[in-house]
Order: C-alpha cells, then structure tokens, then sequence
C-alpha cells in the first residue's frame, strides 16, 4: 500500500470511519464496536486497494482494512487473516471435475491477470492474455464470456460471484492477507479501541483503553443490636405482688402483739 506523501489531517467528527478494500469483511468487528461502543458511531468506506493509502493521509478514515504491500515508514499495520486462493472457472470448465486443482493443472490457460491484482504474482501462472484487464470485475466478465480463467483470493470470488461461474481451490497458489493499516501518527483512542476489538481483548483488558470503572463502595457494616440490660427481679410479697429493690431490702415490720 503505497502513496504520496501529504500533510495528516486530524479526523475530524465524534464517530469513527473504518475504510475497507473489497472483498475484506469487517462485519464480525463492527458487530462488537456497536455492542461496546454503541455512543461512538461507526462508519464503513469501501475503497479500492489503489485508493487506501491516500484515503487515509487525508484523514477520509481513521483506520483501514487493507491488502499488502503496506508502507511500513508511514503505516502502523497488524496482520488479521489470510485467505485460501481459488481460479474462477466457467461451472462446464474441466477443472471442475475436482474439488481442488494445482498450478500446474493451469499450465495450458489462459489467466487474466488485472491491473488491481491482489495476488502479487512473481510470475502469474498459465498463459497471458492478450490485454490486462483494468479490474478484477472486468477480469470475471472475460471469464464469464469464456476468454481465460481468473484467480483470486475467495473472498473476491464470492464477491464477483455468477451463476454460471464457479471456483475450486487452488493448493499451491500464493495466500493473500488483510491487515488493519493506520497512520502511525495517529494513533488514536479510537484506533486503539478498534485494535483492541480485533485483537480479541475484552472491554476491561488491562491492555487497552479501558472505561473507568465505578468507584467501588465498601459494604455497610450492619449495627450489632444492643445487649439488653439485666433487670434483676424484686422479691415477691406474701400478697403476690412484686417488691421494688429498695423495698426489697428494707426488714419487714414485726406486728405488735
């Protein structure tokens, strides 16, 4: 990912704008922004993989999900997943014969190689066409029409998808990847909540931002009831009826005789 050099622009807006290229899939991640972050909205730019670099220079979006090559002395990049390689075949095509095909069994085709390949061939496999076509969907329309076959990373072949085209995994072929990319500049808050998301770490993750936690209260001490006094009880009169201490003590009077 390549691009001229420009002056960085500070996002502006209280939300954050997560480019993507085509064919990558952001979903799952959104998913959890909206669930953790549902205050901070999230917005989705789909670019092309031409487009990225100066997309994000510009400050058009914070961070991207994007295809190498990246420029590592401007961009902050961490790999996400890579991708199983499939070619793209008309559904009576022969290759179809097999659930999964080598590059050797293209040795004989022709294989349209466009100018937005992803791929990054050292030297792209079967024969080449006459013209590069200009993009990957040009490329399926040549396919579809019967001139060559096409191979992609899958994602790409879902994306184009037909229903007379079809697609078989092609083993030895060169695996394409997706990265976060950002400018490493700035780095910020919201680019690490976003990094934290795809890293898997978890709203409270010592490693990330984290939200403050609320001021923990200690528990209330429960009051211990009052002992109750020990009353002891006066003496009981001949009569029934209880004598006060102070009566209690005094000698009873002797009766004149």
């Amino acid at each position: 990912m390549t691009g001229t050099q420009e002056t960085p622009a500070p996002p502006s807006g209280p939300g954050f704008r997560l480019a993507y290229v085509p064919g990558a899939t952001p979903a799952k991640w959104v998913r959890i922004w909206r669930e953790r972050l549902p205050d901070v909205p999230l917005d989705l730019v789909q670019v092309t993989a031409a487009e990225v670099p100066d997309v994000l220079r510009r400050g058009d979006a914070e961070a991207g999900l994007v295809r190498p090559p990246v420029d590592r002395e401007y961009f902050s990049a961490i790999p996400l997943y890579t991708e199983k390689t499939v070619v793209v075949v008309p559904k009576d095509h022969l290759v179809t014969a097999a659930d999964e095909v080598t590059l050797a069994d293209l040795a004989d085709e022709i294989v349209q190689y466009p100018l937005d390949d992803v791929i990054g061939w050292e030297q792209p496999p079967g024969q080449p066409a006459f013209e590069r076509p200009a993009t990957t969907a040009d490329a399926v329309e040549l396919v579809a029409a019967g001139v060559g076959v096409l191979v992609v990373p899958m994602s790409l072949a879902r994306l184009h998808h037909r229903r007379d085209l079809t697609y078989r995994t092609v083993t030895d072929a060169p695996e394409s990847s997706v990265v976060l990319a950002w400018p490493e500049e700035r780095t910020t808050d919201r680019v690490e909540d976003f990094i934290g998301i795809v890293r898997g770490r978890t709203a409270n993750s010592s490693r990330g931002r984290t939200r403050p936690e609320p001021e923990k209260r200690e528990p209330e001490k429960k009051q211990q009831p009052g002992k109750k006094r020990f009353v002891k009880p006066g003496r009981i009169r001949q009569d029934g009826k209880p004598q006060s201490k102070r009566s209690a003590n005094k000698p009873a009077k002797r009766k004149r005789s």
